[in-house]
């Protein structure tokens, strides 16, 4: 993440089916909404209370977006990190528009109301090493080195 942009996380359901397309050059891009409703307890009635659902369109991309579009479908509850973005544009009336929208970093499934089975393993060196933690290398990464 870069300085000044700025980071969100979401948690709530996909509204529809994840959209996944291709670029030009062949890069995968998902596109989805993920509404967020928050909840209070009111005490006066003992009951939980829905506030204003809010919609966030989101973007992933590459093999993130491929595996979006693989293991969500609507209404599927997930765990969204990344940041805000701003789309400039003109419409073809010459107006100008713009919109807020999340370039998802990482997503998963939550966990909260509903159990996930996860399939997909890793390939890199590490798990074929035999040892999850193994980095290819007896090197800290910097900023990482033992307080020892």
């Amino acid at each position: 993440m870069s300085f000044g942009e700025t980071p969100v996380t979401l948690v709530g359901n996909l509204t529809d089916e994840p959209e996944l397309k291709f670029t030009e050059s062949g890069s995968a891009l998902a596109k989805f909404t993920i509404a967020v409703t928050p909840r209070t307890f009111d005490r006066t009635s003992n009951q939980w209370k829905d506030g204003t659902t809010a919609f966030y369109r989101c973007a992933a991309w590459r093999t993130l977006a491929e595996h979006v579009a693989e293991s969500f479908q609507k209404g599927s509850r997930v765990v969204a990190a990344g940041r805000m973005r701003q789309h400039d544009w003109t419409n073809d009336q010459g107006e100008k528009r713009s919109m807020l929208a999340v370039e998802v970093d990482d997503i998963g499934a939550s966990v909260r109301f509903a159990t996930v089975q996860i399939n997909g393993k890793r390939t890199t060196s590490a798990t074929q090493s035999g040892d999850p933690w193994n980095t290819g290398s007896n090197r800290p990464e910097p900023g990482n080195e033992p307080p020892f």
